[in-house]
């Protein structure tokens, strides 16, 4: 009973049930050992094969040089990069049919085939006027070519460069010009000749298995898809050392470009295969062949970009390529000493909330209080 003959309400005080504490601090060195062990077993992996701390290695340049972020603009600009060359195709096809009448005359034979007769009377004359028009769509087509393939150099070779812990360059100027374009046109020049390198390759094991009387042979056909393979290999090899070697604006060591192009090169077959294998299950419908194609065409340019830039990151972090670290004097970090039992937050926090709450349930009995007298009679 209280004053006045009102009764008091209690208000509950809800208690930490004991040994709260222990178990949350138990909790947290458990998951503390687990992170040390995992630590632990990280770095005597490391310790052990070189090739696990060369990919680490690798990673933490590529996330701390923004691969990503280099990744996304190279796709971009690539596909920026495609109008222009579709356009160079385009007017590349009006000439071949301008300059070939039977070709022309058996395409129009085809329209006719293909449609209707009052279609076919409005689309023929619409391809001859494009092919009439092939020298404005190739002017246009390679100067638009030429500018974005030169910002489409400018950022890879940036993005490379990156990798290597190298600042951007200054503001565009002619011979940072110059020397993009003569960058994109080498690059042009090794992938011409990788694709000639696959075609000659190609056509020199054909004429080997007519020679020797192996083209009906059962294992033909896995001989040609070997070597098929290989040449592909090949071929992306020599783009990528060519990538990894001469678009970065630095001295770098041979042997270590060369390792990274061959794992890039594998890589590249894969991302190739994948494609494959994706273009040919989506093509069964009209909409997977328009927006899954194209879905898919972008995803593999992103892909490709990633890949390309983690090689570089390989290259770049080879025991020989990387810079040592400068002479300093050794830090001596004081090992703590080791503690009896859990950790205890600070004493201040600790007082400083209990006297919190010890003032609001103050207040509120106060509160009660004063209600049950007004209340009583």
């Amino acid at each position: 009973m209280g004053l006045g003959g009102g009764s008091v309400c209690s208000v509950p005080i809800r208690r930490r049930p004991i040994g709260v504490n222990e178990m949350e601090a138990g909790s947290m060195m458990s998951r503390s050992s687990s992170v040390a062990r995992l630590q632990a077993a990280v770095v005597g992996l490391r310790a052990r094969h070189e090739w696990i701390d060369h990919l680490l290695r690798a990673g933490v340049r590529y996330h701390e040089r923004h691969g990503n972020h280099f990744a996304a603009a190279i796709t971009f600009f690539s596909i920026l990069n495609a109008v222009p060359l579709l356009m160079i195709a385009y007017a590349t096809a009006g000439y071949v049919l301008a300059l070939n009448s039977s070709l022309l005359a058996a395409l129009d034979a085809g329209i006719a085939r293909a449609v209707p007769p009052e279609l076919s009377d409005t689309i023929e004359p619409v391809v001859h006027a494009a092919i009439a028009q092939r020298n404005t769509v190739a002017g246009i087509g390679l100067l638009a070519a030429l500018w974005a393939g030169t910002w489409w150099m400018f950022n890879l070779r940036e993005a490379v460069s990156a990798q290597w812990t190298i600042p951007p360059r200054n503001p565009a100027s002619p011979r940072r010009l110059l020397s993009d374009i003569a960058a994109l046109a080498g690059l042009w020049i090794a992938v011409i000749g990788s694709l000639a390198i696959s075609a000659v390759g190609t056509g020199l094991g054909e004429t080997v298995l007519g020679l020797l009387g192996w083209q009906g042979a059962d294992w033909s056909q896995l001989t040609r898809t070997g070597f098929g393979l290989l040449l592909s290999l090949v071929t992306d090899w020599l783009i990528f050392f060519w990538i990894i070697t001469r678009l970065p604006r630095t001295r770098q060591h041979i042997q270590g470009a060369a390792r990274a192009a061959l794992l890039g090169a594998i890589g590249l077959e894969v991302l190739k295969q994948g494609l494959t294998i994706y273009l040919g299950g989506i093509t069964g419908s009209p909409g997977g062949t328009i927006f899954g194609t194209s879905l898919g065409l972008l995803v593999f340019a992103y892909l490709v970009s990633r890949f390309v830039l983690f090689m570089t990151a390989w290259a770049a972090t080879v025991r020989g390529n990387q810079e040592p670290a400068p002479d300093s004097a050794p830090v001596v970090v004081p090992s703590a000493a080791p503690s009896a039992g859990p950790a205890r937050s600070e004493p201040g926090i600790g007082v400083a909330v209990a006297m919190i709450g010890s003032l609001l349930i103050g207040v509120l009995v106060g509160a009660r209080l004063r209600q049950s007298r007004r209340g009583s009679p």
